[in-house]
């Protein structure tokens, strides 16, 4: 039952519908999506995740207590390679999921409708929670709109020029009014949510940060990640932890490094995240060869969410850097600071607004005429004043307790929610 806090509500299965969810390709969605479920149950809810096949092996899981619920799916693209399929699976990819939308529509007892995704996912969503009444509200985690051209272009390249079969679905479904008929959109970045106020037609739009389960983050054995993996202990490790992808920036992490590195020859480098972009991967690995610096960077795989490594990781780390081309918010700064870790990273969307210069942490300028040489000289202020790293690392740790705890983001959530069963109730009960 719901605790003393949180309202009744006549049914306690919440639905939270991403495009996929595996444990070995975690990302910052995955986290948000079973930390906020987590949350949920605390609180009396009976949050579930309800899914596509994409990536899993199976149908029925339990991860982190959270049931989720997987469903076969396609692309409905003709000539698609198996390549293009995996690519799609991995980043982006507009799936039809018939038996999905056949479970979400004849779900019983079900309180909201939580969609993580947009396009025909979101209008399978959005059809099932109007054909039972019931309300849903839709998570941007970006990728909507402020994202880069460039980053478009990649999305789409698995499907160019080829032909599409599933756009009746899309239409049946409602695949583009998702947005305008929510009962409450949440942006994740500040920069996101401006632009969405500017292109939607009503003002149910909020901001929801992502959190951090801070306790969870504050005490980890650094040394015994480093033993691990090699790492000298006097060594001064610069630490990334994202997909391995363009989006994510690790060439300019790569190029600052080396730069750094003559003046600190003990340092190291260490990337961590799974391959979303597997050639993009291998110039990295090419760069790493050219540049003789397979004795000071690994690139290791993603961890699982439940790996006691991820934590040790950050914990194992002089500073965290980010240098994202695009980042709707940035989860791994929340991490960084909740292991007391001081942080750099670019000075881009939803990062803006999270970090202030000089106080909670260190911008760079992706774009700027250097960027190498900016990234370069960031690392070499806090490697040089260990004194102001300490500083900016207590700051951020005491930003992320104050304002990104998980349940601090779940009683925001709870609210909207509230908000959804009200907007629905009326528009129901009046429709246009």
């Amino acid at each position: 039952m719901p605790t003393a806090d949180m309202p009744a509500a006549t049914s306690h299965r919440i639905l939270h519908i991403p495009r996929r969810f595996v444990a070995e390709e975690w990302g910052g969605t995955e986290t948000v999506i079973l930390e906020i479920s987590r949350q949920q149950q605390r609180a009396g809810f009976l949050p579930e995740i309800h899914t596509s096949m994409a990536l899993a092996s199976r149908r029925q899981e339990v991860i982190g207590g959270i049931p989720v619920h997987r469903y076969p799916y396609c692309y409905p693209f003709l000539g698609l390679t198996d390549a293009d399929r995996s690519a799609l699976d991995k980043k982006g990819g507009n799936l039809l999921s018939l038996s999905l939308f056949n479970a979400l529509r004849s779900a019983p007892d079900v309180r909201i409708f939580h969609a993580h995704a947009l396009k025909r996912l979101g209008g399978e969503v959005r059809t099932a929670a109007r054909w039972q009444r019931k309300p849903f509200v839709v998570s941007l985690h970006g990728g909507v709109f402020d994202v880069p051209a460039a980053e478009l272009e990649g999305l789409v390249k698995p499907i160019k020029d080829k032909p599409e079969w599933g756009r009746l679905f899309g239409a049946l479904f409602g695949s583009r009014r998702v947005l305008d008929d929510a009962d409450f959109v949440l942006c994740v970045g500040r920069s996101e949510l401006d632009k969405a106020r500017t292109q939607l037609p009503h003002d149910r739009i909020r901001h929801l940060p992502n959190g951090v389960d801070c306790q969870r983050f504050a005490h980890a054995d650094g040394n015994a990640f480093r033993a691990r993996f090699g790492i000298p202990a006097d060594a001064f490790l610069v630490l990334n932890i994202s997909r391995i992808d363009r989006q994510k920036n690790q060439m300019l992490l790569l190029e600052g490094f080396a730069r750094f590195l003559p003046r600190h020859p003990n340092s190291r480098l260490v990337c961590i995240g799974p391959e979303t972009q597997p050639d993009y991967a291998e110039q990295l690995r090419s760069f790493i060869r050219i540049h003789g610096l397979e004795s000071r960077v690994q690139l290791l795989p993603g961890f699982r969410n439940d790996d006691p490594s991820l934590i040790e990781a950050y914990h194992a780390c002089n500073t965290f850097v980010l240098p994202s081309m695009h980042e709707p918010f940035g989860i791994v700064v929340l991490e960084a600071w909740s292991a007391g870790r001081p942080v750099v990273a670019s000075r881009i969307g939803g990062l803006q607004s999270l970090i202030r210069q000089g106080e909670t942490g260190l911008f760079l300028d992706p774009a700027a005429t250097d960027p190498a040489d900016d990234l370069a000289a960031r690392m070499e202020e806090l490697a040089s004043r260990p004194d102001y790293a300490t500083e900016l690392a207590e700051k951020g740790r005491h930003e992320a307790r104050s304002r990104y705890d998980w349940p601090v983001i779940h009683a925001e959530l709870e609210s909207v929610y509230q908000l959804a069963e009200e907007h629905c109730a009326r528009s129901r009960a009046h429709p246009r």
